[in-house]
């Protein structure tokens, strides 16, 4: 079209649209009417452009500095829906947010999102690491921390939780999420939402949640990222979606689609997942993002021929927003002329998009106050709780004869190349994290021993330079103990960081030899994003600390539970493969077809290294009889389980009870066990606790078919707790 007669047609559209709404009925600027006429006020009042704008996501903040500011604001269009923000602070937000709300016509509100995975500056455990606190309300609360602080610098919405079941520790994003099984991650997710949306997500300090990525990413084959995976329609509905109905449930604003081909149709074309499933079935009314610039992916994939075809796919599928790759408002004018999209469905992604905005207040509230940085992160009770949740979610896997915690005497000879390291403490996707903020191994550990700390790295993470490995030998010889800081550097996980091995470089392992020669004692402190294979360092240790990427108080979590300040709780929330060649190997595994001898490895042990719910204590526990309220229940009754867990030391610990259920004969076989409850509670020394698990047999015994209908047989069913289980009939 000619640019003059565009022009035309464009001021004539406008002219058209403000003259068939009253000024004096603005609806949508009445703060107290109700969203969803406010909403519908707005739509009507809007240009095909002023609309299409709104389903665009663009960037903002990158490589900007004080004297560009302006001219990155002005290159932005004043009607852009969101825009992800890199900004530290919110002036180069409100700057941005000032342009939309009083240069453009209707003064929509820009949405701004950031990457806001575990914390945003005052950095948190990774979120697998997180897991194996089996504590959901501590992260609810550093999610609602991460929130405070990401609010608070201009940030209105992160592309959190990520909710994908990974069983495949060769794929990097498994640092993301939350582990293995279907009811954890659920449970976790739920948390998530509540903690970065609170209970009203007008207020402030809350920031709108994002699922993702939806569905099934944590299936793509040979743990590569963006690659294909095969999902049966059983396994999509048992596996992978409970997650995400779980999230959609506890009201997560937004969703993101995947990048990956689900068995032959890409989930950002997935019309069946995108809105048969999430719309249509579970009524989310929210909007679905899509991953960085994966409508054009549709291409490669081999779905769409080009990028006016990818555009229409996503649209058609129910992807209401585009990010970053811009084909929605590029092609969408052409779809709607060619009858390929109906106007409908423009104004319905709209709304959703809309929708979000005036429940964030964004109408109302469009600017972040500008606050000085004392005031927006790094709170001394932010901090506080990032080292109970970095604690928590430690796990001591191997603690022979007691050798932890240490004498606070102790002569520390602290070794390896994460014992004076800040920034791969904070793993990866760190949001706004900086490394400085950091307390690394070396200064947490001695300023808990009182100084009586020697430092030694060794090696690097891999390479082959040994030259110092005698200074590090030297140092294990004149200490009580060699605390040895092995595992992966914070890149070596993540998205894009796959890895063909989940071993350590054998650089490190040659380390952990020559100081096990010594004859000093030796504590690992393993450090990591994903599983890693420890059986051939597990013989040269004699305990083990598996501390993940820990982050901001990294060296305060570790040296409060070496000295025994703090009581190891953490419990894996995955399996830690006996090597690589296992996997994949996860506990909740179907029954096999021949028993005994056969079926296993011939060349390896077939059981895994560490099992899932695997973690020792300072405490002891003893758990008492299993008892059932009652052996029978109908369909539509109830029951409890019970346990009594005793603490039989000297010190007061916390124990996490898991509950699974087992139905050994169903119509669709069933995992050999299946987590349906956990408990975390504090069990003062010498003192006993009940821990109950009330059952609801749909709910908590019942199964889903290919179609996601839930089901439940009469029979038999086992409830297991520990090494003890019950059976209960289920009758009509």
């Amino acid at each position: 079209m000619h640019s003059s007669l565009k022009f035309t047609f464009t001021f004539l559209a406008v002219a058209l649209v403000a003259a068939s709404c009253s000024s004096d009925d603005i609806v949508y600027k009445d703060a107290s009417a109700p969203v969803e006429k406010r909403v519908e006020d707005l739509l009507k009042r809007m240009t095909l452009e002023e609309k299409l704008l709104q389903l665009n996501q663009y960037t903002l903040g990158m490589n900007n500095i004080e004297n560009n500011l302006g001219e990155a604001v002005r290159e932005i269009p004043a009607e852009i829906g969101s825009l992800i923000y890199f900004g530290d602070d919110a002036i180069l937000r409100n700057k941005m947010q000032h342009r939309a709300m009083e240069e453009s016509r209707l003064g929509i509100p820009i949405l701004f999102g950031h990457d806001v995975i575990h914390g945003y500056r005052t950095i948190f455990p990774v979120p697998l690491a997180q897991a194996c606190s089996w504590n959901p309300e501590l992260v609810r609360q550093g999610c609602a921390v991460a929130a405070q602080e990401s609010y608070s610098c201009g940030v209105d919405w992160t592309f959190s939780p990520m909710v994908d079941i990974a069983r495949d520790p060769r794929w990097g994003r498994v640092m993301e999420g939350y582990g293995e099984d279907p009811y954890a991650a659920s449970v976790y997710c739920q948390a998530a939402v509540r903690g970065y949306q609170g209970d009203d997500l007008g207020a402030e300090n809350t920031i709108a949640a994002c699922l993702k990525h939806y569905v099934g990413y944590g299936a793509s084959e040979a743990g590569r990222d963006y690659v294909p995976a095969e999902i049966s329609d059983q396994t999509l509905w048992d596996t992978y979606l409970p997650p995400f109905e779980a999230g959609v449930k506890a009201g997560a604003a937004t969703l993101m689609s995947a990048f990956h081909n689900i068995s032959g149709t890409p989930a950002s074309g997935n019309h069946y997942i995108l809105t048969e499933v999430l719309k249509d079935k579970w009524g989310h009314d929210g909007f679905v993002v899509s991953d960085w610039d994966a409508v054009v992916q549709l291409k490669n994939q081999g779905m769409a021929a080009d990028d006016k075809e990818a555009a229409e796919i996503a649209f058609n599928a129910g992807i209401e927003m585009d990010m970053v790759d811009d084909l929605y408002k590029k092609y969408i004018p052409q779809l709607l002329e060619e009858g390929k999209v109906k106007m409908s469905q423009v104004d319905e992604a709209v709304r959703r998009v809309l929708r979000i905005k005036f429940r964030l207040g964004l109408f109302d509230k469009p600017y972040i106050e500008e606050k000085p940085e004392s005031e927006r992160y790094l709170l001394p009770e932010s901090l506080d709780l990032a080292e109970r949740l970095a604690t928590e979610s430690m796990v001591l896997l191997k603690n022979d004869d007691g050798l932890l915690p240490l004498d606070i005497r102790s002569r520390i000879a602290l070794i390896g190349p994460l014992s004076s390291v800040r920034r791969d403490h904070n793993g990866n996707w760190y949001g706004r994290g900086k490394e400085t903020d950091v307390i690394p191994f070396n200064e947490g550990i001695a300023e808990e021993f009182s100084g009586r700390l020697t430092v030694a790295e060794g090696c690097d993470f891999e390479g082959d330079d040994r030259s110092g490995f005698a200074r590090a030998v030297a140092a294990a010889r004149e200490s009580d103990v060699a605390v040895v800081c092995i595992g992966h550097k914070s890149r070596w996980s993540g998205e894009n960081c796959s890895r063909s091995t989940i071993e350590i470089p054998q650089i490190q392992l040659d380390l952990v030899r020559a100081i096990k020669a010594t004859g000093t004692k030796v504590v690992l402190l393993v450090s990591c994003g994903r599983p890693v294979d420890l059986h051939l360092f597990e013989p040269e240790a004699d305990a083990i600390l598996l501390t993940w990427h820990p982050g901001t108080m990294a060296g305060r979590a570790v040296a409060g539970i070496l000295s025994g300040r703090s009581n190891p709780s953490g419990k894996l929330a995955i399996t830690f493969p006996y090597t690589t060649g296992q996997i994949p190997i996860y506990y909740n595994r179907r029954n096999s077809g021949r028993r005994g001898t056969q079926g296993i490895y011939k060349d390896i042990t077939s059981n895994p290294m560490y099992q899932f719910g695997y973690g020792l204590s300072y405490s002891t526990f003893e758990y008492g009889p299993l008892t059932l309220s009652s052996e029978n229940v109908s369909r539509n009754g109830s029951l409890q389980a019970s346990v009594t867990v005793t603490n039989t030391s000297s010190r007061d610990g916390q124990e996490t009870v898991h509950w699974f259920i087992c139905d050994p004969v169903s119509r669709i076989t069933r995992p050999v066990k299946e987590l349906k409850y956990f408990e975390k509670q504090l069990i003062p020394a010498g003192e006993s606790r009940t821990f109950t698990f009330d059952i609801e047999p749909m709910r908590d015994l019942g199964f889903v078919d290919r179609t996601g209908r839930r089901y439940l047989d009469s029979g038999e069913y086992h409830i297991i707790v520990g090494t003890q289980q019950a059976t209960i009939t289920v009758t009509d």
